[in-house]
Parts: C-alpha cells; sequence; structure tokens
C-alpha cells in the first residue's frame, strides 16, 4: 500500500470529469445565446464559462471562484482552447462588488451550496443580473440520496465514527423549500425546481478513483485523525468498494440533483429594451423535464 500523508487541502480534483452528465443537463437548461453576458458562480477550472463563452459568440463570460489554482487551471485551459470571450476572477460571489445590472444569465454548477449566508449571496448575484435575467443552477439533493457519500463515508469508516468535516455543507440547499425561500427573499421570482439523476464518475478504475478522491477535502477530514496505518487499512476498504463499483467502462456512482431555475423581476412595462429579442423568447421557454439516468 502507498504510503498515503494527509494534505492541506488539494484544489485540482478534475470535478469536470465527475460531472460530466450534469454539465451537459446544464447547458441544456440554460440555452445561452449569442448575444448573452454570462456570469458563472463557483467556476472551478472553468468549463462551463468557457462553453457558455462559445455559445456567446458576439457576448461574453465572466467565471468566479475563490480557489486560486483552479483558476490559474481554467485561464491556461482557455489559452489552450482559444476562447477569447472568457475571463477569470478570484472573489467570492456572496460580497464581490459587480457592476449593477451587468449580466443577462447567470449559471452555476454545484457552486452556489457553500455560503454563509446564502439570502445575502444571491441578493448580491441578483444585483449583477439584468432586470429579466434568468439564473440556472445545480444543487445537490439530500445526503442519502447520493450512493457516492453513502458508499465513501463507511468505507472509510470501519465501523468508527468518523467526524462530519466540510461535507454536509454540499446539501445546504437540498431541501427543495429552502431553496425558493432563499431565492425569494433574494428577490428572484418564477423559481423552479426539476429533479435530476445523474452518475458521477470517479476514475477509469478503483485505483485512480482512490487516488482522485484522496483529493478531496471531504475525504481528508474523513481521516485527517487517523495514524498512518489506520489510513493505510481505511484507503483499502475505499479501494475495495470502488473496486464494486466498477462497471467496465469506468467507477460510477448514482446521485441525484435539484437544477434550479429563477428568474430577476422584469422592469414595469415588461424587459428594458437592451434585452436580446433571443433572450425576451428564451424567459418563457419551459424547464426541461428530469431524465431518469442510472449508472450501468
Amino acid at each position: 500500500m502507498e504510503d498515503y500523508p494527509v494534505r492541506a487541502v488539494i484544489e485540482l480534483f478534475d470535478y469536470d470529469a465527475e460531472l460530466s452528465r450534469y454539465h451537459r443537463r446544464l447547458l441544456a437548461a440554460a440555452s445561452v445565446q449569442p448575444a448573452d453576458r454570462v456570469l458563472d458562480i463557483g467556476c472551478g477550472a472553468g468549463q462551463t464559462t468557457r462553453d457558455a463563452a462559445r455559445f456567446a459568440t458576439s457576448g461574453s463570460a465572466l467565471g468566479v471562484d475563490l480557489s486560486g489554482p483552479m483558476l490559474d487551471r481554467a485561464r491556461q485551459l482557455s489559452d489552450s482552447e482559444g476562447v477569447r470571450n472568457v475571463d477569470f476572477e478570484r472573489a467570492d460571489a456572496q460580497t464581490h462588488p459587480f457592476a449593477p445590472a451587468s449580466f443577462t444569465l447567470g449559471l452555476s454548477r454545484f457552486g452556489t451550496m457553500f455560503f454563509n449566508d446564502p439570502v445575502a449571496a444571491f441578493t448580491n448575484i441578483g444585483r449583477a443580473l439584468r432586470p429579466g435575467a434568468r439564473l440556472v443552477q445545480l444543487v445537490w439533493q439530500a445526503y442519502d440520496r447520493q450512493e457516492w457519500s453513502r458508499a465513501i463515508r463507511p468505507a472509510l469508516a470501519g465501523g468508527r465514527t468518523m467526524p462530519t468535516g466540510s461535507s454536509r455543507s454540499a446539501f445546504s440547499l437540498a431541501d427543495p423549500t429552502v431553496m425558493t425561500g432563499v431565492l425569494t427573499a433574494a428577490g428572484f421570482t418564477a423559481v423552479e425546481i426539476t429533479d435530476v439523476r445523474e452518475p458521477v464518475y470517479y476514475g477509469p478504475d478503483a485505483a485512480s478513483a482512490r487516488d482522485a478522491l484522496f483529493e478531496l477535502r471531504m475525504v481528508q477530514d474523513l481521516v485527517a485523525e487517523l495514524d498512518d496505518a489506520a489510513t493505510a487499512r481505511a484507503l483499502d476498504r475505499l479501494l475495495a468498494m470502488l473496486d464494486e463499483h466498477d462497471v467496465g467502462d469506468g467507477v460510477w456512482f448514482d446521485s441525484r440533483a435539484w437544477l434550479v431555475t429563477a428568474a430577476r423581476p422584469a422592469l414595469s412595462g415588461g424587459l428594458p429594451t437592451d434585452q436580446p429579442a433571443a433572450d425576451r423568447g428564451r424567459l418563457q421557454r419551459p424547464l426541461l423535464g428530469p431524465t431518469p439516468g442510472t449508472p450501468t
């Protein structure tokens, strides 16, 4: 067994690979238009930002995140892929002084669950959106609906009581009533929440998945108080569990999320005159319905 010293938070876990199925669902629901100015909240390594920018051919996309290493990676990938109408900024979306009413669309792929004050955060994000603009986001459903979460913790615990760590904050918006209340209090309207079920991916095989998971704060929190021998045993149990989830084309776990859309109130008398015609029509489109998806 390799030596796995417990490290400080590692910020370069490949969330893009993990969330590839959800990524497609978010972009389909967002329906980015050519003239959109997109704000991507909690952008990570910038996949959602870059893809939004590709659709916004005469517009632009700004990705914000707290992780410097993730943003460095986002800039490198944008340069290498030749995406020019994109920018990235290290910022806390809860407090950052965005230019008022400067974006036509807000996006977030699991980047809004960690605010200390969600109402204040969404109020601040709302100020950055134009009247009539939409906010489209994905948030996790409850802990007990995530196969990955239910499987990883017991494998590492081995029957012991393990610290909760930071993982539960990922489910802070799991209750649709809470989510609706937060957005409504922040000034959003037309809140709609759709059940989305997709598998998440951790690697081509069990060993790769174990190494990838050990980059996560959640896993490091769970083993932080173990000695080296106990950590090695925990990771051996993790490897055995991951091997059971190797379905031939990788290690997959079932998961559930909410696709949440909301809108900024339009100006009295309708949307502002500078709102693109395509965007005016898009605001009336129905949400995509849930697509059943379970790991094969």
